[in-house]
Parts: structure tokens; C-alpha cells; sequence
């Protein structure tokens, strides 16, 4: 079968370290893809969260666990490729030491209001704080919003939760330490989503794929982190191995080969907890393709 008549899955994805990490095998053509061609597009968590919402949405995307409560009629969850945070998570950051309870009706900055940092900073905090959109790229337009004052504090996503102590920054509150505490789960972030007119046979194909693809860069993890370190362009993101090997160890893992059953438990109770909080409008049926 020659290139022009191969099926081709667009394939939406983060820069950040995990999600490269993930795809880096399919990229790098050290696996089959099993009569499939993938194209790679890179785009900021938000931007995904959005285009997925689209008609001529990619065939395969990363989003926020959040999103995917307005995307699940015609989407499926991945059982692989989730970042799922245990006991840690994104980080709620301020210019000084505080209680979170003195935010509670502050000035708070969020990466975006699909996102699962922000479902789960409502839910935590409650509805009477003011949320402030800022740009999670580059990492350093949170990090002035802070110290400028625009914000009383705001949220880090990504490596960005590794890289506030740096800024001299202080900690306020850890999502994921605090929704352990609260619900005794992990709390899932984000994952990838495929879309169900694919059609059964080749949703299967590309999971298949995918999962293997996840299971290869596992498997030759010192390789990845050299090619990340080698290859990291953003603004603001140092080539720091440690620091790329300690955020891997968090979000590119056994959970991101399957979530298991306390993942699916773990998205099944967010996605309920925020609708009975009434930030999502329906109740949330989870689908996994498989």
C-alpha cells in the first residue's frame, strides 16, 4: 500500500514533556503503525480543549479531563495516555506564604475555564472567586501576573508547577494533595479522546497504536529524556534533565499506560462531583474506547 493510500489520523497533542514523551515513538518510526499514517499537530492545553469542539476537529487529541464532559457524544476516552496526578497535582501559587481560605473571593489566575486545574480549583475553593485567564505559554506570563499584582495568585499547570520555586514564588494549595485528601482518589488532569465516526475497527487500530507507542518510550525511557532535553524550544523552559525526569516520574508513568480501574473511578466521581456542583450542566456518561 503506497503513503498516498494509508488512512490518515491527525493526532492534536501539548508540547509539554509528557505528551512528546508519549508520541515520541510514533514520531521517530520505532513502531508499526499498523497500515495508518499520523500526522502531528502541537497546540497549548486550552487551544485543544477549544478545537476539539470543532467539525473538522483532529482524530485524536489530548484535552482536559474537564473538557471532555462537553465532548462525550461524540468522543471517546483513551484508556491510555492520561496524565494523572497521585497525592500532587497542578499548584496554586502566590507572591507570599497564605491561607487558600483568603482566596476564596480573590483574583485568581487559571489556565482556562475547560480545564480539570480549574473544575477542581472550584471545587475545592468554591464559586466566589474571580477567575483571570492567563496564558499558560510561556510559563513566565503567570509567573508576572503574580508579582504584578494582576492576580492575588495563580495556577501552574505542566512543568510549570516545578519551576514557581525558581520565581520565588510560594506555594498556596496543591490540587491533587488536596483532592486526595478530599475524595481519597488520584485526580485525572487530562487524557486523549478519539472520535467515535472513526468507526469500531480503526478507533481500535489507532488505540493499539497509541498504547504501544506509550509502552516503547516506558520501555527506552533514558532515550526519551535525552531526545526532550536536546530538543526543548519553549520559552521559559529550561533543558534541565532532573527537572524533566522528576515531571515524567509524575505524569508519564504506569497510570499513562491505563488508568486501571481507581483512574476510571477517579474520572467518573470528578466529572460527577462537578455537575452536582453545578459547574457542568449534564451529568457526564464515560466512554472508553478500547
Amino acid at each position: 500500500m503506497s503513503n498516498d493510500e494509508l488512512l490518515t489520523i491527525r493526532l492534536a497533542y501539548s508540547p509539554d514533556a509528557d505528551d512528546a514523551f508519549m508520541f515520541w515513538a510514533l514520531r521517530e518510526g520505532h513502531i508499526d503503525p499498523r497500515g495508518l499514517r499520523f500526522t502531528h499537530v502541537r497546540a497549548d492545553t486550552e487551544s485543544l480543549n477549544r478545537s476539539a469542539e470543532d467539525p473538522d476537529a483532529p482524530d485524536v487529541s489530548a484535552v482536559s479531563i474537564h473538557q471532555y464532559a462537553y465532548l462525550a457524544d461524540r468522543w471517546l476516552l483513551l484508556p491510555h495516555g492520561g496524565s494523572v496526578g497521585v497525592g500532587y497535582g497542578p499548584v496554586l501559587v502566590a507572591r507570599e506564604a497564605r491561607d487558600p481560605a483568603s482566596l476564596r473571593t480573590g483574583r485568581l489566575g487559571v489556565p482556562g475555564v475547560r480545564t480539570t486545574a480549574y473544575l477542581v480549583l472550584r471545587l475545592l475553593l468554591g464559586a466566589d472567586f474571580e477567575a483571570v485567564i492567563v496564558p499558560i505559554a510561556p510559563f513566565r506570563r503567570a509567573f508576572d501576573a503574580v508579582r504584578g499584582g494582576e492576580v492575588d495568585a495563580t495556577l501552574l499547570i505542566h512543568e510549570g508547577r516545578l519551576l514557581y520555586e525558581r520565581e520565588d514564588l510560594h506555594r498556596v494549595l496543591d490540587l491533587g494533595e488536596a483532592w486526595q485528601a478530599l475524595t481519597a482518589l488520584p485526580l485525572p488532569l487530562g487524557g486523549n479522546v478519539i472520535r467515535k465516526d472513526l468507526g469500531a475497527e480503526t478507533i481500535a487500530r489507532v488505540s493499539a497504536v497509541l498504547r504501544e507507542s506509550i509502552a516503547y518510550a516506558l520501555a527506552h525511557r533514558d532515550e526519551v529524556i535525552d531526545w526532550l532535553v536536546s530538543s526543548e524550544t519553549r520559552e521559559g523552559v529550561p533543558r534541565d534533565r532532573a527537572m524533566i525526569d522528576r515531571y515524567l516520574s509524575m505524569y508519564a508513568n504506569a497510570d499513562t499506560l491505563d488508568y486501571g480501574a481507581e483512574g476510571r473511578r477517579a474520572i467518573a466521581d470528578l466529572l460527577a462531583r462537578g455537575h452536582a456542583a453545578g459547574l457542568i450542566p449534564h451529568a457526564v456518561d464515560v466512554e472508553f474506547a478500547p
